[in-house]
């Protein structure tokens, strides 16, 4: 195999570059090593269309970074670390953590749909990670199965916070607003509202009804009969997801202020993992005349997770995630790279290239409260989606 032009050249006096992990229209992912502290990284280099104007190109850089800064206030073992943002030969450069293994996405193509305790296990994770997010300020705006990654090290990690991601031209809400996965977007943004944490939630649902049933509940054959579908259809009731059918059916609810709290639909979510029902926790028994409840409420911490079995073998295969972001020239459109795990299938890894389109900073606003993958590849050989 030829070696990469750019193979070995140093960025920013300290990123050396290994080889690439996989390559579109926004850029390429390289694996890459840390020569100040002596440890391996995933670094997107991000291309911006040669035809913009300069002062676009440089307006643009500039979001990229705000964007890719708003992205490194999440710390949370499930969310993908952002290292840092450097320029260099006129465009940013984004240094990511280097994760290993397979994307949700990329386990349902190779599987099927996950039994109900599997997606309820990574459904209770990745709303830990949206928690994170949303206690410091910042909204994810794009949960999908590929931007869900399963690690070989056990955990389920969630990226791009503060980023949409698209491949190629991104669509429009009903009012406008570019969203890069019409059937994930919550019904307020496909109507052009404001999004906040339920919008997330509402979000994870449609994730947990695609890892349980294998298909989306909204998906029409075009965008906008997608968002319509969104705005105004109720989904198919699950055929599949069992108990898990519950929190789902809480998650979608049109309302966001009447979809299921983060905290309660987490809590029902690690029962179910945990071989539980996962129903409604029951109202508590009024105490005694003049008895006070000294405990201060609260409850116990979560059951410990069971490691399910998938069928899909994992070999120790590399694969870049990120949480990387690239701009669009039609919307401030941005771009990034999505490598996923998963836990419970020990396969070889992908390293996948996703683009993205982002709207507007995703931040929680101040008066709240707080897919397609590809299939997983021969083992031992790295592939990467593009965009």
């Amino acid at each position: 195999m030829s070696e990469a032009p750019d193979t070995g050249r140093v960025i920013a006096d300290r990123y050396r570059l290994l080889d690439p992990l996989g390559e579109g229209g926004a850029g390429t992912v390289w694996r890459a090593r840390d020569e100040v502290l002596g440890r391996e990284v995933a670094v997107k280099e991000v291309r911006i269309p040669a035809a913009l104007p300069a002062a676009e190109a440089e307006r643009l850089h500039s979001r990229l970074e705000g964007e890719v800064r708003t992205a490194a206030r999440v710390t949370h073992r499930n969310v993908v670390t952002v290292h840092d943002v450097v320029t260099q030969g006129g465009r940013p450069w984004i240094v990511m953590e280097l994760v290993r293994g397979l994307t949700l996405s990329d386990v349902l193509a190779a599987d099927g749909p996950l039994s109900p305790r599997r997606a309820a296990r990574i459904g209770a994770e990745v709303l830990a990670a949206l928690r994170g997010g949303h206690e410091a300020g910042v909204l994810h705006r794009d949960v999908k199965p590929g931007n869900v990654l399963l690690a070989n090290d056990g955990r389920v990690m969630l990226k791009d916070f503060g980023i949409t991601a698209d491949r190629g031209t991104p669509e429009l809400t009903l009012a406008g607003e570019p969203v890069s996965s019409p059937d994930h977007v919550a019904p307020e943004r496909a109507l052009g509202r404001t999004p906040g944490p339920e919008s997330d939630l509402w979000s994870l649902g449609v994730l947990l009804y695609v890892a349980a049933e294998g298909r989306s509940p909204f998906g029409r054959s075009t965008p906008a009969g997608t968002l319509r579908a969104v705005g105004e259809e109720e989904p198919p009731p699950p055929e599949r997801a069992g108990a898990l059918g519950p929190v789902i059916e809480g998650l979608l609810r049109k309302d966001p202020a009447e979809r299921l709290t983060a905290g309660e639909a987490e809590r029902r979510l690690r029962i179910l993992a945990a071989g539980g029902t996962g129903s409604p926790a029951a109202p508590p028994s009024p105490l005694p005349a003049g008895v006070t409840d000294a405990t201060g409420g609260g409850g116990g911490a979560a059951a410990d997770l069971p490691e399910p079995t998938g069928t899909t073998r994992r070999t120790g295969v590399l694969v870049a995630v990120a949480a990387v972001v690239t701009l669009l020239v039609a919307g401030g459109l941005v771009w990034a790279l999505a490598g996923d795990d998963d836990p419970d299938d020990r396969s070889g890894g992908t390293a996948a290239l996703t683009t993205w389109s982002a709207s507007s900073p995703a931040q929680v606003p101040a008066d709240t409260t707080t897919t397609q993958g590809k299939g997983a590849p021969q083992d031992g050989t790295p592939s990467s989606t593009h965009g």
